[in-house]
């Protein structure tokens, strides 16, 4: 177990600790420690901490993959999340966790987490007064044993090795080697203190990567296999991600890798949104990343926060003349806009050039005018930014001011952000004005100078010509 508190600052949280440690303790001895499979009628219980502890772990390894290291584990976890203690069973390839029950939704307790393999062939999570968080369903199928493969597949299996549920049918933000995702499948991820989140989806044109933020879903990554044939599944296979059509047949491979390690799992990343293959380095005794589907800071779309600018030094830059109190009207604040911005006698768009945005696949009309684009995104109530090419003529409409980055050789580009009317024409003229004062007061001073030195040198140039027309008067 992590995360083991400390038992002199908080004896009562101690003894909770203490006390699922020893169930876990005495369950193991009795059944085994980390077999490669468990039977009907098997449960193990979790004690859950009486007071809330941020970074909390408590977990207990039940199975594990008869392989050499890294192999597989599973495992019943109590984690702190949210203010809350989450009961999950998770999946682990040496440290990396490869799946978990609570991926989707967490299952939240108090007082003991249980896992319970019934007489009936259920597995199920389960909380005080036996509330059921989370249940793969089958009952009276004939199932008998909870065992997890060496491919990393938590399965159960029945008299015959027949398999009646499998972790492989519910990808969370990992697929492993061997593992296929087909048009009905997709990976998701979550970011942290965020709204939005991500997902790897199988299409039947290309396999990309969205965000997701309220009902607007963007792609920002993209592959499409050559001659338009279409996709029905993809594998991870030793050396790269394999593309199959609906006649099974490999039509492309996403990277070729030239490790001798092969690759062990594809994960799509919380934090980046992005995908990458990773292999076990034997030198290292780490995983590390043999491809990265986006290389680039700036193209992945949360690199920045909202209204921000990723710029050509991986920098980000706020857009200007947005204070926060703006920003809350525009889109760029966190979490829903402070109020609808639609009406053309109440909002305007703030125009930039040489930026571009990442997202794709947002709504769009073509064969349209600069200002016909910027009036579509001011009467939609739910448009708070557009993309406008000068070049095609085209028009897309944004429901977030995310993914905006620094373009070069971007002329024909105009990318604009709806703010309230007057904000950034009242700053504009408040600006224009005060460098028009300071201007007018350096010409005039410019102006009263060069008069008052003109004069005074043509009062001296007199001076010096009388006192020369009286000293030759005086010579003869």
């Amino acid at each position: 177990m992590h995360g083991e508190p400390t038992c002199r600052k908080n004896p009562t949280l101690c003894s909770s600790f203490l006390l699922g440690f020893l169930i876990v303790f005495l369950l193991s001895f009795r059944h085994g420690c980390c077999k490669s499979d468990i039977h009907t009628g098997y449960r193990l219980t979790l004690a859950v901490p009486v007071e809330y502890t941020v970074g909390f772990i408590g977990r207990a390894f039940l199975i594990e993959s008869n392989q050499m290291a890294p192999n597989f584990k599973t495992a019943l976890s109590v984690e702190a999340v949210n203010g809350k203690y989450s009961c999950s069973l998770q999946v682990f390839l040496g440290d990396v966790k490869v799946w978990n029950s609570g991926h989707y939704s967490h299952f939240y307790v108090s007082e003991k987490c249980v896992l319970e393999l019934t007489q009936a062939g259920d597995l199920k999570l389960k909380g005080p007064k036996n509330r059921v968080g989370w249940r793969t369903g089958t009952s009276r199928q004939g199932v008998e044993r909870l065992q997890i493969l060496k491919t990393g597949n938590l399965v159960l299996l029945d008299a015959l090795n027949l398999i009646k549920w499998q972790s492989f049918n519910f990808p969370t933000d990992v697929i492993l080697w061997g593992q296929s995702l087909n048009l009905a499948t997709r990976l998701t991820s979550f970011p942290t203190n965020s709204t939005e989140f991500y997902t790897f989806e199988i299409q039947y044109d290309k396999i990309a990567l969205y965000l997701h933020s309220g009902k607007w879903n963007y792609s920002y990554w993209e592959f499409k296999p050559s001659k338009n044939r279409n996709i029905t599944y993809i594998v991870l296979g030793s050396k790269g991600l394999e593309v199959y059509n609906d006649k099974a047949k490999k039509i492309a491979q996403i990277f070729s890798s030239q490790q001798l390690d092969p690759l062990r799992f594809l994960a799509l990343g919380n934090k980046t949104g992005n995908f990458g293959l990773y292999y076990f380095s034997e030198d290292d005794y780490n995983f590390k990343a043999a491809f990265q589907a986006i290389n680039d800071t700036c193209d992945l779309p949360l690199a920045c926060k909202p209204c921000d600018i990723c710029t050509f030094s991986n920098t980000c830059s706020s857009i200007h003349l947005l204070t926060q109190k703006h920003k809350k009207n525009s889109g760029c604040g966190e979490g829903a806009p402070g109020e609808v911005l639609c009406g053309r006698d109440k909002v305007e768009m703030l125009e930039f050039h040489g930026v571009t945005s990442v997202l794709k696949d947002a709504p769009r009309r073509v064969n349209v005018s600069k200002d016909l684009c910027a009036n579509l995104c001011i009467d939609d109530c739910e448009c708070v930014a557009a993309l406008y090419s000068s070049d095609t003529k085209e028009c897309k409409i944004y429901g977030v001011v995310i993914g905006v980055k620094q373009f070069e050789g971007g002329n024909g580009l105009s990318y604009m952000v709806k703010v309230q009317k007057g904000i950034h024409t009242s700053h504009g003229k408040s600006n224009l004005k005060k460098w028009v004062m300071i201007l007018v007061g350096v010409v005039d001073g410019l102006i009263i100078l060069l008069v008052f030195g003109g004069l005074a040198y043509y009062l001296i140039q007199k001076r010096r010509k009388k006192l020369l027309a009286t000293g030759n008067n005086n010579t003869s």
